[in-house]
């Protein structure tokens, strides 16, 4: 069975429907002949130079990524900037670019699910819902088995590819913690969220300094969630292998493969 660029983003706009973007959001096809045969397909969490370089050396026909490569207004692609040289050598290489980014994080088996699923989380429901039920930014759930926020850290160190940052945490190491909130990426936009501060922990990526200080000293006053700061990077790779079969169950005899490349941008860290 053959398939054309225009039926793998057909495939691809029906697992991770477009209007479930957010109004900010840029996720569609990038670049690539809608007509031209798709017989490998890599998945990566960004397009960078290693995973551009990596899916050419695959010969991959398309390049699919989370994060979108124009999330921004661009003015140029001259190849002296480094987003015009990546569409370059990808356009060079006849290897298209699509990317499914919060349009992959609402549905179900989308990114936060991921993360519920890999620990066990029952009675699971988004902390943002959509329009579709079941639908959603991040997700909210329990644990069959309390445990304690030091265990559920170790746990997630484990789950998660090893990167610099390691996993943060604000709390105490002991307390007992049953109901988790998480937020695959960048999530402090939910900090305030009524089914964050009635959680026990609240995991996500990119805590800033002054929304998590606020958020620990508001719990404190009031009641309200342990923190747990993972790598952005590693909380959306572990949706890539899921990712990729469902392509393989949509598009029967491709070829798809599912990118180790560490693109967190932080390579090492110094520590006392």
């Amino acid at each position: 069975m053959s398939f054309s660029l225009a039926d793998f983003t057909r495939v691809a706009h029906t697992l991770w429907p477009l209007d479930g973007a957010e109004d900010w959001d840029r996720p569609g096809l990038v670049s690539g002949n809608p007509l031209r045969p798709v017989r490998r397909i890599h998945l990566a969490v960004d397009a960078t130079s290693q995973t551009v370089d990596e899916a050419i050396q695959a010969k991959a026909d398309v390049l699919l990524t989370h994060h979108p490569l124009l999330l921004h207004g661009v003015t140029s692609v001259a190849e002296d900037r480094y987003k015009g040289a990546l569409l370059s050598r990808l356009i060079r290489a006849d290897c298209a670019l699509l990317a499914a980014h919060t349009n992959a994080d609402v549905v179900a088996d989308g990114v936060s699910d991921i993360i519920a699923t890999h620990l066990k989380l029952a009675d699971v429901i988004p902390i943002s819902e959509s329009v579709a039920p079941g639908t959603g930014i991040g997700r909210v759930g329990r644990l069959t088995q309390p445990t304690t926020l030091g265990h559920l850290a170790h746990t997630m160190l484990a789950l998660l590819p090893a990167t610099a940052s390691g996993v943060r945490v604000a709390g105490d190491y002991a307390a007992a913690v049953t109901t988790i909130a998480l937020c695959g990426g960048a999530g402090d936009s939910l900090l305030r969220h009524p089914r964050v501060i009635t959680a026990d922990v609240y995991i996500t990526s990119d805590l800033r300094h002054h929304p998590a200080s606020e958020a620990r000293e508001q719990a404190l006053c009031a009641g309200g969630p342990a923190l747990m700061d993972v790598s952005h990077w590693a909380s959306e790779w572990l949706w890539l292998e899921p990712a990729a079969v469902q392509l393989r169950a949509a598009l029967p005899g491709t070829t798809v493969t599912v990118s180790e490349l560490n693109t967190d941008p932080w390579d090492f860290a110094v520590v006392h």
